[in-house]
């Protein structure tokens, strides 16, 4: 799903022909497609980061439970007014390199997608290791992991169905393991855009609201 930069006004007054979108494809957006997964992938280690201040351990199942129901861009659901995620991957001379990325979080991962000849997809053909955040109401959260480019045609579909319920058309191409649509984020690049899943090694949030804390948790690699 394209990412949509106006989070400064500014920056939306000067791109807003770029971005404009009817608002039933708004309102579609609004509408939370991710599902929670049957058997939910546990952390292995809590490590809490607030016991300076003696605030309590986050619970992940918190934080993943808020993940499923959605973090659209659709102005008004959440986060700065909406969300962004912002995908960080490593470029040849080991600088990082940021850029907004339309994800869903769907069965304990995040899923995105971008053009292979674009910077972050030639970077994790390179180098698939990548970090990923958001800024919901209740919390920010980095997540940390390996991202895996999806070839399996029957996940392809499924995540195009996604996409377009939440107001992207998206589509599968003709090579089955790849999507196109009549527009996405200048940053994905032309059609066609591949699927990459992003399973978490390491998460970290800090809560937003009270009571407060900040949390890290590990998962098995596997």
């Amino acid at each position: 799903m394209p990412c949509v930069p106006h989070r400064r006004v500014g920056w939306a007054a000067r791109n807003s022909v770029i971005w404009t979108r009817p608002a039933a494809q708004w309102a579609r957006m609004q509408t939370p497609m991710n599902s929670r997964p049957s058997s939910r992938r546990p952390p292995v280690e809590a490590t809490n980061l607030a016991d300076l201040y003696a605030l309590p351990l986050l619970d992940w199942n918190n934080i993943a439970d808020r993940l499923t129901l959605g973090v659209t861009q659709a102005p008004g659901t959440g986060g700065p007014d909406r969300h962004t995620c912002w995908l960080a991957t490593i470029n040849q001379d080991g600088s990082p390199h940021l850029t907004g990325v339309g994800a869903l979080w769907v069965d304990d991962a995040f899923w995105f997608e971008t053009g292979e000849q674009t910077r972050k997809g030639r970077n994790l053909a390179r180098d698939p290791r990548c970090t990923l955040s958001v800024a919901t109401d209740e919390f920010d959260l980095v997540v940390e992991g390996t991202a895996e480019q999806i070839k399996d045609p029957a996940t392809v579909v499924q995540m195009a169905e996604r996409w377009s319920a939440q107001g992207w058309p998206a589509r599968v191409d003709d090579t089955s393991v790849a999507l196109t649509a009549d527009f996405s984020a200048p940053s994905a690049g032309p059609p066609p855009w591949v699927i990459y899943r992003l399973v978490p090694d390491r998460t970290t949030a800090i809560e937003t609201i009270e009571p407060g804390g900040a949390t890290q948790w590990r998962f098995d690699s596997n």
